[in-house]
């Protein structure tokens, strides 16, 4: 186990290639100080350069998932008017760049949602490909309330690809919070946890993808991502053709199909 004061990262045990992410300031729910996504921004370009990481489970620790940023350490700023519109729109882009770094990254990204995920917190969840939470989890983004607008970190590009636009419209102008309930009931999570079970669920379910090869797992994250923008039908089956013809020519395509026929289970070299 690795501790970086905010910040403590453990490679799973069972040669599968698994790294838990938890975000380690629990007094105050997991709130982000800049030098926080600074780090988290480091750690996922090292995770995603790793070549034996094949999926990144992120959690929070104690009541929280991530409060979002640390309100205390921005208003102490403001007050002293230390931070400049140049520093400011700096620091904009290291908070929107942990998202793009999760969904760019050829892993699978979990989010274990152990309790609120507010603000940038609610961006890091949206931006994992798949979301376990607990009861106890909750989405908001409340910056509306406070002067601010409810696009934050690519929330408002996320939130209407995952639920609609007529929710997230609701959502992002009301400020209101999407319980645990309604975050299953339309589809925002995969499915609710016991609290006690979270982390091994989310284990469990990252090895059922990891079950799959590495091209397929990758590939297969980068199209869906890929394919939500796509401008058009013709443009997604393209992408889809080139994938699945490279896909042929792995060494794991021709190991998957030998063992479809030898009825036994793969043995995938990430060749």
């Amino acid at each position: 186990m690795m501790t970086e004061e905010d910040i403590v990262v453990e490679r799973l045990a069972g040669g599968e290639g698994i790294v838990l992410v938890t975000l380690n300031r629990p007094a105050r729910m997991n709130a982000l100080l800049r030098e926080t996504v600074a780090r988290f921004n480091g750690l996922m370009d090292e995770l995603a350069a790793d070549a034996a990481c094949r999926a990144v489970i992120i959690t929070g620790a104690g009541r929280g998932f991530c409060s979002g940023q640390d309100l205390a350490a921005s208003n102490q700023r403001n007050q002293t008017g230390s931070s400049g519109v140049i520093e400011k729109l700096h620091w904009q882009h290291q908070f929107a760049g942990m998202g793009g770094r999760i969904r760019s990254m050829p892993k699978l990204v979990i989010a274990a949602v152990n309790g609120p995920a507010v603000g940038a917190g609610m961006a890091i969840a949206l931006s994992a490909d798949v979301r376990i939470a607990t009861p106890a989890a909750k989405f908001l983004v409340a910056a509306v309330r406070i002067g601010l607008t409810g696009g934050e970190s690519g929330i408002s590009y996320l939130l209407p690809r995952m639920i609609g636009a007529a929710r997230a419209f609701d959502i992002l102008l009301t400020g209101r919070a999407i319980e645990a309930e309604e975050a299953e009931r339309i589809g925002l999570v995969r499915s609710l946890s016991d609290p006690r079970s979270l982390i091994d669920d989310a284990i469990a379910y990252a090895r059922s993808v990891l079950a799959n090869s590495p091209y397929s797992v990758a590939h297969t994250k980068a199209l869906m991502w890929a394919n939500l923008d796509a401008n058009s039908y013709e443009a997604a089956i393209q992408a889809e053709n080139r994938a699945q013809i490279l896909g042929t020519m792995t060494e794991d395509y021709s190991e998957a199909t030998a063992a479809f026929m030898e009825k036994r289970p793969p043995h995938f070299s990430g060749r």
